[in-house]
């Protein structure tokens, strides 16, 4: 009797039989990326988050920003056609975590660096309909009253730095004097304007 009958009258070694699949299958998609030096490698000129930077981003996850926007444009021409180049693996060696998404309540905003101006987004966080009518995304004008000054970002930063990421000892000395007299405001639309600005938006 081969061994797809046996399998197809015994449900225990079909399960175990799927699993070796699956391992074996999983194990040569997964093992090569680690070898690969457009996944494991920073592309060239991009920088660790600033102090403001890493602050925004926090402020971007606590909202839930990234339930509604993605950041991850998709090697396909409706995308790159409207947002940019597509995005690689090597720009997002320092993220932790990723904050990929997939769902797109909003539009991804993974090269929107740049793209507009600070004042833009401050008015677009404050009350989003004043610059695109046709929003649904909510205002969060609480961010331009709230402080960041105070945080533990110097511990982050320093977790960060055990993780990795290229942070000197000036970086970490110097986080808690960049914070000072800034608002959620601001924090998050530095790292919003830090966004995909290692290959610039298509404008």
């Amino acid at each position: 009797m081969s061994i797809q009958a046996k399998a197809e009258k015994s449900v225990p070694l079909l399960i175990i039989l799927s699993i070796i699949v699956v391992l074996f299958g999983g194990l040569v998609e997964i093992v090569p990326l680690f070898f690969m030096k457009s996944t494991t490698q920073p592309i060239e000129g991009l920088k660790p988050y600033t102090a403001l930077q890493l602050a925004g981003r926090d402020v971007y996850v606590r909202e839930g920003c990234n339930t509604c926007h993605s950041q991850m444009i998709r090697p396909f021409r409706a995308e790159t056609e409207r947002y940019g180049h597509y995005s690689l693996a090597s720009e997002f060696i320092y993220d932790r975590p990723f904050l990929w998404g997939s769902k797109r309540t909003g539009p991804d905003l993974h090269r929107v660096g740049g793209r507009y101006s600070d004042e833009w987004h401050r008015i677009h966080l404050i009350n989003p309909r004043d610059v695109v009518p046709g929003s649904i995304m909510p205002g969060y004008p609480w961010l331009a009253e709230n402080s960041v000054e105070g945080s533990n970002i110097a511990e982050r930063i320093q977790t960060l730095k055990t993780l990795g990421v290229p942070y000197t000892d000036e970086d970490i000395a110097g986080a808690a004097e960049m914070l000072k007299g800034k608002t959620e405001m601001d924090a998050m639309i530095a790292y919003l304007q830090n966004l995909g600005s290692t290959i610039p938006a298509v404008r």
